[in-house]
């Protein structure tokens, strides 16, 4: 996938590696100041940098830049456009050095935290407090700590099902499942009628780790997985039981033959096993749709969504959301501009833009109005409605724990770990971390 797909999970986790922080970058924090440097006309300089490569996000993300230098003649936005990986690169000597660019592209969650913790990033809590409530809830807390605010979305999405309703009709389902048994029972009705019931790209891992993610939230709830993630400790009964869960659902064989090897965006992978029709669901964020009609035909009005089911004698809530989106922070010491240019970016006007011209969810409520297609609209409904957000988790926590959930539960799908050595594996890395 690529950077021009506003909300493709590649956009969201391409970076995880940035935080991949030496001790060196911890202690480090360069000379900055508020003021800003200036170019020949006196101008104030802001540079930019952002992730939009391709057409028509890159053209619209830098129409951007120019309409508010139009605004505000002082100032100059020097827009920096990079692909994910030389971003990642670049950024990461950036940071090793103290010196980050005055806006700069985040994921938020364990990344950005690490950058906090260095002393690299603005606090914005008091900048930003007259606007922020303009912003959905969900999209924020990605980027606040200790109920502060260092970055701010221009973006936000969620996972759920998504689903073949021809299909569903064949197998007799007539509604979708609300809980995990219904969601069982789904499955054996569509192997029963010859179905494939889900469609699962193995090879990279993050599509599985979305279920133990899903079962851990509903299980221990939003709070607990907080908990969790503070104690650096994985090991508590409702973490193994997400895990039995997820072992419970492998037992019935859902997947796609070949879905160990199968990648997600590929036309042999899971975006185009749903897209093509041979899968009745896949879990997956509000990308789905257009991946699905890249990889695969797609299937146009036949396609439905719905939340990931409540898990019987859960403490988390079925309006408990898993998901993540993109932002920007600015380093510590950045000009007043910067932060001028933030809220003019994700401005009613502008998101209605980046909408209609990309398809990203838009963070600001005065903006809603602008998303037409029902099936991110199901998303955003799902967004308003929630009760609590968790953030990916392989970008909430630290890279190596992140990494070890997405390996542990792929080898419990695949059979080579039990829901027991899942938990010890993840407390490991974390308490090493």
């Amino acid at each position: 996938m690529s950077a021009s797909a506003p909300l493709s999970r590649r956009r969201f986790l391409g970076t995880v590696s940035v935080a991949g922080l030496g001790v060196a970058v911890l202690t480090s924090c360069g000379d900055s100041d508020d003021s800003g440097a200036k170019d020949g006309s006196g101008r104030t300089v802001v540079e930019w940098w952002h992730i939009m490569t391709s057409e028509p996000a890159r053209g619209l993300w830098n129409a951007r830049a120019t309409a508010f230098e139009k605004a505000h003649p002082d100032v100059r936005i020097k827009v920096v456009t990079l692909e994910n990986d030389a971003f990642k690169s670049k950024l990461t000597a950036l940071t090793s050095s103290g010196k980050l660019p005055d806006v700069y592209h985040t994921w938020g969650g364990g990344v950005l935290k690490q950058q906090v913790d260095a002393g690299l990033v603005e606090d914005l809590t008091d900048s930003v407090s007259s606007w922020i409530d303009t912003l959905v809830p969900a999209s924020r807390e990605a980027y606040e700590f200790d109920k502060k605010t260092y970055a701010i979305p221009n973006d936000i999405g969620a996972v759920g099902f998504w689903y073949n309703k021809a299909l569903f009709k064949k197998a007799k389902i007539t509604a979708p499942p609300t809980t995990w048994t219904e969601l069982l029972d789904a499955v054996r009705s569509l192997k029963a009628a010859g179905i494939t019931p889900i469609a699962l790209g193995g090879k990279e891992k993050w599509p599985g780790m979305y279920y133990w993610a899903y079962l851990a939230m509903r299980l221990a709830g939003v709070d607990g997985m907080q908990q969790a993630a503070d104690a650096k400790d994985f090991t508590g009964d409702t973490f193994v039981k997400a895990g039995e869960h997820l072992k419970e659902l492998v037992g019935l064989a859902p997947f796609q033959k070949g879905f160990l090897g199968a990648p997600y965006s590929s036309p042999t992978g899971q975006a185009a096993t749903m897209g093509n029709g041979k899968a009745a669901m896949e879990l997956m964020g509000q990308w789905a749709p257009r991946e699905q009609a890249a990889a695969g035909k797609g299937i146009g009005d036949d396609l439905g969504f719905f939340p990931f089911p409540a898990v019987e004698g859960g403490k988390g809530k079925g309006t408990d959301v898993f998901g993540g989106g993109g932002g920007y922070a600015l380093r510590k010491g950045a000009p007043k501009e910067a932060v001028d240019f933030l809220k003019y970016f994700v401005s009613p006007e502008s998101e209605r833009l980046l909408v209609k011209g990309t398809g990203v969810i838009p963070v600001n409520k005065d903006a809603q109005d602008a998303l037409t297609d029902p099936n991110l609209k199901a998303v955003l409904d799902m967004l308003n409605k929630s009760t609590g957000f968790q953030l990916y988790l392989d970008q909430a926590y630290p890279p190596a724990v992140g990494q070890e959930v997405n390996d542990s539960v792929a080898a419990l799908i695949a059979g080579s770990k039990s829901p027991e050595q899942v938990t010890r594996s993840i407390t490991q890395v974390a308490k090493s971390q």
